[in-house]
């Protein structure tokens, strides 16, 4: 094994254990490898001299070359101490400011930390070169703790593009400041490159235009220019999304090639039955996924498809025609939804579908009763129960199938593989087909990611009929008007959802909130003339379903409630959504918090009320939620704004490998070639055994892409 790079970055000079111990804690580095792969996120160009009479507070930094011409130490409130003593008294002073000149103009340099050792360099007459962000204060402009360096330092002058590295506050307070990690990243660099093996086959880098891995690693700390800068980026990020797709594709390779599935060569009669007794015409978007799944399941092998589509497109539609095909062909199918309400209302969808069919469909979730479980056991073991509607309690082991040939999971994330494995485990010795559901739109360029392994169909038409929902932005000064608004909506026989954020590290406050909120819409809508309802996650399951049925069912006018509706709850009658502190949420939960109205023939509408202190970024997120109701297109501008991290449901934890320098975000066409490159080697040479690959297999065995997936559980 390499030594260099497999060294504690205690032993690197300039480290030790104490800064050791705080790299690793802050950023993960514990090994000289770790670091080198700690990539700058951007780059400061120290090309250019400002001079100071051009200095700007809106500029990001600027590099200026100036004279010292006086220095003066200050002690507590802005008092002098005085500087002819001898010694003087360090201990009062608090702050060194040094005014410098050039032919423009001064400007002032301040110290908090280092005076001793800055007074003491900063002579009056010698002339530096100070670098920083400057400020704007007391009608002059100055630098706090800018980089200071003697202009003859070569690199420095001529002017170099300077990385700037990940760094925290405590990182800053131990010492390890922008220019000690450039100095120990170049420490690093000259120990571990003569030992950097390249990970790529020569013919790879010659198909895509790729500098060598040694050159990309040096390139990438201490670029030689824009251009080499440019190149490094290249070949580190292509490299990244390359790795990934290739684990990804690979597993889907071995399980397309090896895995055989149930043959489902016919439709049936039923599926005959209900789709020529549909109320409308399927979109054209649904008959597209129909066929998809139809050849899925015709292949011969295991169907592994993500279907999505926005709330109300009418996936479970689709999910019911596709489990009729598996019924035409002597097998049983299942629905798993992630909540019992959920669970509940696709059993109440799903059995107005099947009125046509001779179809047997049940629901089994935590409050089906040991009567009816005794039932279900027993007409699922037999057969008689062609389609089980249920939570997690279809994982239970004393639920045995007669003949399962379908699993259709909704909600994908909200399952763990270890879940899903029990399920797949129910077949009948060759593992179900499996349709995944998701109604949060994913990118494109995230859904390769996520679900790399799975072929993904969309339905990116709404049915006929349905109508937008007016989406619009208030301040706290509108609640009076609002609340006449939504008394004229109940007045129309509508109902209201009125949505509280909970976020989970201020649970106790967001609480407070919630039951000041209802206590306000208590008072504003008191009874008899208007019942209110109330959800939220410290209520017991009872208490839970109690109230959402009272709503469901139109017993309540108004649903108070945090974010627990947001999957799945089909109102047709509620025409109102209220979202109070919107700005606290992340723009795929707004849409899938909108999408729980304008399910009816009626207009409706979403309210988003804004708290008064509302940043920037929050209220471009609001105006795009005004702006459009395309799912597909807020999940790609919630993705650039930010980042794949922060997603709902898609946390980077679901990224197979943590990417260094690739961002999803903005390297959608280079994930795109990178995966039709890796398709294309793997079409080649599906398990990387030919000689020219064993590079690829050496990286691919790394713990990194070792992820638990669907190949391995079937």
């Amino acid at each position: 094994m390499a030594t260099e790079l497999n060294t504690s970055i205690q032993y690197l000079s300039g480290v030790g254990p104490k800064r050791a111990e705080l790299l690793r804690r802050e950023l993960g580095i514990e090994t000289l490898s770790d670091l080198i792969h700690l990539y700058p996120f951007r780059y400061i160009d120290r090309s250019g001299i400002t001079p100071i009479a051009r200095v700007a507070a809106d500029l990001a930094c600027v590099q200026i070359l100036a004279k010292v011409v006086t220095r003066t130490l200050y002690g507590p409130s802005s008092s002098i101490v005085s500087q002819e003593t001898d010694p003087i008294h360090w201990g009062a002073v608090k702050r060194l400011s040094i005014i410098v000149e050039d032919e423009s103009g001064r400007m002032e340099m301040v110290f908090f930390k280092g005076i001793r050792w800055n007074y003491q360099r900063l002579v009056p007459g010698s002339t530096f070169l100070f670098f920083g962000k400057p400020q704007a204060f007391g009608g002059r402009f100055n630098i706090v703790h800018p980089e200071v360096d003697v202009p003859q330092d070569g690199a420095m002058a001529q002017g170099t593009l300077t990385g700037v590295y990940p760094s925290t506050e405590k990182l800053k307070t131990g010492g390890i400041t922008g220019k000690v990690m450039c100095k120990l990243q170049s420490a690093a660099l000259a120990l571990c490159l003569p030992e950097i093996q390249e990970t790529l086959p020569e013919y790879v880098l010659r198909d895509n235009a790729l500098v060598p891995l040694q050159y990309a690693l040096r390139n990438i700390h201490f670029p030689k220019d824009a251009y080499a800068l440019q190149k490094a980026t290249y070949r580190l990020k292509f490299e990244e999304l390359f790795f990934l797709q290739l684990s990804l594709l690979k597993q889907k390779y071995v399980r397309s090639r090896g895995e055989c599935g149930l043959p489902m060569p016919k439709v049936g009669p039923d599926f005959h039955a209900c789709y020529n007794a549909l109320p409308y015409a399927l979109t054209g978007a649904q008959q597209r996924v129909i066929k998809e799944i139809r050849a899925d399941l015709m292949s011969g092998r295991q169907m592994n498809r993500l279907l999505q589509g926005d709330v109300g497109s009418g996936k479970t539609m689709v999910a019911v025609l596709s489990c009729l095909m598996a019924i035409g062909n002597g097998y049983q199918a299942c629905i798993m939804a992630p909540t019992e309400v959920l669970a509940q209302q696709h059993y109440a969808n799903i059995q107005k579908y099947l009125k046509p069919t001779a179809v047997r469909c049940a629901l089994l979730t935590g409050s089906t009763t040991q009567k009816e479980r005794r039932e279900i056991h027993a007409g699922l073991e037999d057969g008689g129960i062609g389609i089980i509607v249920g939570t997690h309690a279809l994982l239970e082991d004393n639920v045995v199938f007669r003949n399962l040939g379908l699993a259709v999971v909704d909600e994908q994330h909200r399952f763990g593989v270890d879940q899903r494995a029990k399920l797949w485990a129910k077949g009948p010795g060759i593992p179900p087909h499996v349709l995944v559901m998701t109604a949060t739109p994913i990118p494109r360029t995230l859904a390769m990611t996520l679900y790399g392994d799975l072929d993904v169909s969309v339905i990116d038409e709404m049915p006929p009929g349905r109508k937008p929902v007016q989406t619009m932005c208030i301040g706290q000064n509108r609640r009076a008007a609002m609340y006449k608004f939504m008394r004229d909506e109940i007045a129309r026989g509508r109902q209201v959802f009125v949505v509280y954020p909970l976020i989970f590290e201020s649970e106790k406050m967001d609480l407070q909130n919630l039951e000041q909120g209802y206590e306000d819409i208590v008072k504003a809508f008191p009874l008899p003339d208007y019942k209110v309802a109330i959800v939220h996650g410290q209520q017991s399951n009872e208490e839970k379903n109690f109230n959402m049925s009272a709503f469901v069912a139109g017993r309540a006018n108004i649903l108070v409630s945090t974010t627990v509706i947001e999957v799945g709850v089909d109102v047709p009658n509620a025409s109102v959504m209220v979202i109070e502190s919107a700005q606290r949420f992340g723009l795929s939960q707004l849409h899938q918090l909108r999408g729980r109205v304008g399910r009816g023939a009626e207009k409706s509408y979403c309210i988003l009320v804004k708290d008064v202190k509302t940043s920037k970024e929050a209220q471009q997120r609001l105006d795009l939620m005004c702006a459009t109701e395309d799912g597909f297109e807020i999940a790609e501008q919630d993705l650039k704004m930010r980042g794949p991290g922060d997603l709902e449901g898609t946390q980077q934890s679901g990224l197979p490998i943590n990417l260094a320098i690739a961002s999803l975000a903005k390297d959608g066409t280079l994930l795109m070639q990178a995966r039709v490159y890796a398709d294309r080697v793997l079409d080649a040479d599906p398990t990387l055994s030919e000689p020219r690959n064993f590079l690829l297999l050496k990286e691919l065995r790394k713990e990194k892409y070792e992820m638990k997936d669907y190949s391995k559980i079937s």
